[in-house]
């Protein structure tokens, strides 16, 4: 698997992979029905700094990352993250996971946070968690599932001070 920066014109590839994860409506805010310039703007919007992670030059995952919140706030950094659904458990998210961690404390970020990750996304708070990420807010039935109804939604953290680059 090979993870490099993001191109406008990967987002061709990149799109059925999003379209892909946000139609169970299990685990992102997005509406089935958003758009493909929605879309874009989310992962290439000024600011955003997107991966992809390829096998055989086949995009399968991908993940974007910026400062969590302006100015006081700009030394902690938030991310999102995709896999293709045909390529989960592979370890896809995980190799996404490390290199994040790897190129946000190179761009000098101290910590990352992620302000919205459902809770019944049993696969995503576990992976997060082995790589050193606490539950550190619970949301409660902040997010409406597709099956389940309200559920809540766990904001997570981590300090980047123990990541080799």
């Amino acid at each position: 698997m090979n993870i490099r920066q993001a191109v406008e014109s990967d987002f061709v590839a990149m799109w059925p992979i999003f379209q892909a994860v946000i139609a169970p409506g299990t685990t992102y805010v997005f509406a089935e029905e958003t758009s493909y310039p929605d879309a874009f703007a989310y992962w290439f919007a000024p600011g955003i700094t997107s991966y992809v992670a390829e096998n055989d030059g086949q995009v399968i995952g991908m993940y974007k990352f910026v400062a969590n919140q302006r100015g006081l706030g700009s030394h902690v950094a938030n991310a999102s993250f995709m896999v293709n659904p045909r390529c989960s458990g592979k370890g896809v998210g995980r190799e996404m996971g490390l290199h994040c961690l790897r190129e946000a404390k190179k761009a000098g970020y101290l910590a990352m946070q992620f302000n919205f990750v459902v809770s019944t996304n049993e696969a995503a708070v576990s992976l997060w968690q082995k790589l050193g990420f606490s539950i550190v807010g619970i949301l409660p039935k902040a997010f409406l599932h597709k099956s389940l109804g309200y559920v809540d939604a766990y904001v997570m953290h981590r300090f980047l001070d123990d990541i080799q680059i």
